[in-house]
Protein backbone atom coordinates (compact mmCIF):
# COMPACT_ATOMS: atom_id res chain seq x y z
CA UNK A 1 0.00 0.00 0.00
CA UNK A 2 1.46 3.61 -0.76
CA UNK A 3 2.64 5.39 2.22
CA UNK A 4 0.48 8.20 0.74
CA UNK A 5 -2.95 6.25 0.99
CA UNK A 6 -5.68 8.08 2.59
CA UNK A 7 -3.99 11.36 2.66
CA UNK A 8 -6.38 14.06 1.16
CA UNK A 9 -4.63 15.40 -2.58
CA UNK A 10 -2.97 18.94 -0.76
CA UNK A 11 -1.15 16.81 1.78
CA UNK A 12 -0.36 13.62 -0.93
CA UNK A 13 1.06 16.30 -3.20
CA UNK A 14 2.97 18.07 -0.20
CA UNK A 15 4.17 14.43 0.83
CA UNK A 16 5.45 13.44 -2.57
CA UNK A 17 7.50 16.58 -3.16
CA UNK A 18 9.08 15.64 0.38
CA UNK A 19 10.39 12.33 -0.75
CA UNK A 20 11.32 13.61 -4.08
CA UNK A 21 13.90 16.64 -2.09
CA UNK A 22 15.00 14.00 0.47
CA UNK A 23 15.94 11.92 -2.29
CA UNK A 24 18.14 14.34 -4.24
CA UNK A 25 19.21 15.72 -1.12
CA UNK A 26 23.46 16.04 -1.61
CA UNK A 27 24.01 15.73 2.16
CA UNK A 28 21.62 13.63 3.67
CA UNK A 29 22.67 15.33 7.18
CA UNK A 30 20.25 17.50 7.05
CA UNK A 31 17.44 16.19 6.57
CA UNK A 32 16.37 16.70 9.73
CA UNK A 33 14.98 20.16 7.44
CA UNK A 34 12.22 18.35 6.84
CA UNK A 35 11.25 17.12 9.95
CA UNK A 36 7.80 18.48 11.46
CA UNK A 37 8.42 22.01 12.73
CA UNK A 38 8.30 22.45 16.66
CA UNK A 39 5.03 23.96 17.16
CA UNK A 40 4.57 27.66 17.49
CA UNK A 41 8.40 28.37 16.55
CA UNK A 42 9.63 30.34 14.00
CA UNK A 43 13.14 31.58 12.78
CA UNK A 44 13.35 35.51 11.86
CA UNK A 45 16.80 36.23 9.47
CA UNK A 46 18.71 38.87 8.07
CA UNK A 47 21.49 39.02 6.20
CA UNK A 48 24.05 42.05 4.89
CA UNK A 49 25.99 41.65 2.01
CA UNK A 50 28.18 43.42 -0.21
CA UNK A 51 26.00 44.88 -2.51
CA UNK A 52 22.66 43.94 -3.98
CA UNK A 53 23.20 41.65 -7.28
CA UNK A 54 22.15 37.97 -5.65
CA UNK A 55 24.81 36.68 -8.19
CA UNK A 56 28.13 38.14 -7.92
CA UNK A 57 27.73 40.17 -4.30
CA UNK A 58 28.79 37.86 -1.26
CA UNK A 59 27.16 37.49 2.20
CA UNK A 60 29.14 38.93 5.26
CA UNK A 61 26.87 38.87 8.15
CA UNK A 62 24.03 36.87 9.29
CA UNK A 63 21.58 37.16 12.40
CA UNK A 64 18.95 35.10 13.28
CA UNK A 65 16.80 34.62 16.11
CA UNK A 66 13.96 31.96 17.30
CA UNK A 67 10.55 33.14 17.83
CA UNK A 68 8.31 30.88 20.58
CA UNK A 69 4.89 31.51 20.69
CA UNK A 70 4.56 35.04 21.59
CA UNK A 71 8.07 35.33 22.43
CA UNK A 72 11.56 36.42 21.16
CA UNK A 73 13.72 34.14 22.16
CA UNK A 74 16.98 36.55 22.18
CA UNK A 75 19.47 34.16 24.08
CA UNK A 76 18.68 32.12 20.74
CA UNK A 77 20.29 33.57 18.89
CA UNK A 78 22.54 33.01 15.77
CA UNK A 79 24.97 36.12 15.09
CA UNK A 80 27.88 35.44 12.14
CA UNK A 81 30.57 37.54 10.73
CA UNK A 82 31.47 35.66 6.88
CA UNK A 83 34.39 35.90 4.97
CA UNK A 84 33.71 36.99 1.28
CA UNK A 85 34.85 34.62 -1.58
CA UNK A 86 35.16 37.05 -4.04
CA UNK A 87 33.90 40.54 -3.68
CA UNK A 88 36.02 42.92 -1.76
CA UNK A 89 33.67 45.87 -0.15
CA UNK A 90 33.60 48.79 -1.48
CA UNK A 91 33.05 52.31 0.59
CA UNK A 92 29.62 51.98 0.00
CA UNK A 93 29.52 49.20 2.30
CA UNK A 94 31.29 49.75 4.82
CA UNK A 95 29.39 53.22 5.14
CA UNK A 96 26.09 51.31 5.30
CA UNK A 97 26.95 48.06 7.34
CA UNK A 98 29.98 49.41 9.26
CA UNK A 99 31.96 46.54 8.52
CA UNK A 100 35.34 46.71 7.71
CA UNK A 101 37.47 44.17 5.22
CA UNK A 102 39.54 43.83 8.86
CA UNK A 103 36.63 42.81 10.69
CA UNK A 104 35.17 40.13 7.49
CA UNK A 105 38.58 38.97 7.07
CA UNK A 106 37.87 37.23 10.53
CA UNK A 107 34.85 35.81 9.90
CA UNK A 108 34.00 32.28 9.11
CA UNK A 109 33.78 30.84 5.24
CA UNK A 110 30.13 31.38 3.71
CA UNK A 111 30.12 27.19 3.34
CA UNK A 112 30.74 26.90 6.85
CA UNK A 113 27.87 29.56 8.07
CA UNK A 114 25.45 27.61 6.14
CA UNK A 115 26.01 24.30 8.09
CA UNK A 116 25.72 26.85 11.50
CA UNK A 117 22.85 28.34 9.96
CA UNK A 118 20.78 25.26 9.20
CA UNK A 119 21.55 23.27 12.49
CA UNK A 120 20.15 27.04 13.66
CA UNK A 121 16.79 26.93 12.16
CA UNK A 122 16.12 23.36 12.23
CA UNK A 123 12.63 22.86 10.06
CA UNK A 124 11.09 25.89 11.75
CA UNK A 125 9.36 28.46 9.10
CA UNK A 126 11.32 31.24 8.07
CA UNK A 127 10.38 34.80 8.80
CA UNK A 128 11.63 38.55 7.29
CA UNK A 129 11.32 41.07 5.57
CA UNK A 130 11.89 41.14 2.07
CA UNK A 131 13.20 37.55 2.80
CA UNK A 132 13.62 36.75 -0.93
CA UNK A 133 16.81 38.79 -1.40
CA UNK A 134 18.00 36.98 1.72
CA UNK A 135 17.07 33.48 0.45
CA UNK A 136 18.69 34.11 -2.68
CA UNK A 137 21.75 35.01 -1.27
CA UNK A 138 21.98 31.87 1.33
CA UNK A 139 20.32 29.30 -1.43
CA UNK A 140 23.20 30.38 -3.99
CA UNK A 141 25.86 29.31 -1.60
CA UNK A 142 23.65 26.43 -0.92
CA UNK A 143 23.21 24.48 -3.90
CA UNK A 144 26.77 23.56 -4.17
CA UNK A 145 26.55 22.10 -1.28
CA UNK A 146 22.72 20.68 -0.98
CA UNK A 147 21.79 20.50 -4.68
CA UNK A 148 18.73 22.82 -3.76
CA UNK A 149 17.83 25.59 -1.27
CA UNK A 150 16.34 26.12 2.14
CA UNK A 151 12.93 24.35 2.39
CA UNK A 152 11.42 25.53 5.42
CA UNK A 153 7.93 27.91 4.71
CA UNK A 154 8.55 31.70 4.04
CA UNK A 155 6.55 34.13 6.14
CA UNK A 156 7.35 37.92 4.53
CA UNK A 157 6.34 40.54 6.99
CA UNK A 158 5.70 43.18 4.06
CA UNK A 159 3.18 41.12 2.99
CA UNK A 160 1.61 40.14 6.33
CA UNK A 161 1.35 43.92 6.45
CA UNK A 162 0.04 44.57 3.07
CA UNK A 163 -2.93 42.73 3.92
CA UNK A 164 -3.36 43.91 7.35
CA UNK A 165 -3.39 47.77 5.91
CA UNK A 166 -5.63 46.91 2.85
CA UNK A 167 -8.33 45.62 4.23
CA UNK A 168 -8.42 48.68 6.64
CA UNK A 169 -8.44 50.83 3.47
CA UNK A 170 -12.18 52.19 2.10
CA UNK A 171 -13.01 50.15 -0.96
CA UNK A 172 -12.49 53.24 -3.40
CA UNK A 173 -8.81 53.53 -2.00
CA UNK A 174 -7.92 49.94 -2.52
CA UNK A 175 -6.03 50.47 -5.85
CA UNK A 176 -4.69 53.73 -5.18
CA UNK A 177 -1.32 51.72 -4.16
CA UNK A 178 -0.73 54.23 -0.99
CA UNK A 179 0.45 51.22 1.19
CA UNK A 180 3.97 51.80 2.50
CA UNK A 181 6.14 49.37 2.73
CA UNK A 182 9.21 50.69 3.48
CA UNK A 183 10.52 49.13 6.61
CA UNK A 184 10.90 52.68 9.05
CA UNK A 185 7.48 53.24 7.92
CA UNK A 186 6.20 49.95 9.15
CA UNK A 187 8.03 50.02 12.47
CA UNK A 188 6.36 52.88 12.93
CA UNK A 189 2.85 52.13 12.17
CA UNK A 190 2.71 49.25 13.98
CA UNK A 191 4.13 51.49 16.68
CA UNK A 192 7.89 49.61 17.69
CA UNK A 193 10.87 50.42 17.98
CA UNK A 194 13.63 51.85 15.64
CA UNK A 195 17.01 50.42 16.31
CA UNK A 196 20.37 50.39 14.24
CA UNK A 197 19.26 49.36 10.35
CA UNK A 198 21.80 47.12 8.42
CA UNK A 199 22.79 44.76 11.61
CA UNK A 200 21.78 41.60 10.84
CA UNK A 201 20.67 39.96 14.06
CA UNK A 202 19.04 43.99 14.65
CA UNK A 203 17.46 43.98 11.55
CA UNK A 204 16.22 40.10 12.12
CA UNK A 205 15.00 41.24 15.73
CA UNK A 206 12.90 44.10 14.54
CA UNK A 207 11.46 41.50 12.19
CA UNK A 208 10.49 39.35 14.53
CA UNK A 209 8.64 41.79 16.42
CA UNK A 210 6.57 43.02 13.09
CA UNK A 211 5.67 39.70 12.90
CA UNK A 212 4.49 38.74 16.13
CA UNK A 213 2.62 42.11 16.35
CA UNK A 214 0.71 41.52 13.05
CA UNK A 215 -0.17 38.54 14.14
CA UNK A 216 -1.74 39.74 17.06
CA UNK A 217 -3.40 42.60 14.98
CA UNK A 218 -4.58 39.76 12.67
CA UNK A 219 -6.08 37.63 15.63
CA UNK A 220 -7.93 40.12 17.03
Amino acid sequence: MSVFAGLPPSRWFAALKREWLLYHLGDPRFRFMWDPAPENEWVALDCETTGLNTRTDDIIAIGAVRIRDNRIMTSERLELLVRPEKRRLSAESVRVHRLREQDVAQGISADEAMMKLMYFIGSRPLVGYYLEFDLAMINRVLFPMLGMGLPQPKIEVSSMYYDYKFHQLPHHARDSGSIDLRFESLMKDLNLPLWSAHDALNDAIMAALAFLKLRQLRAG
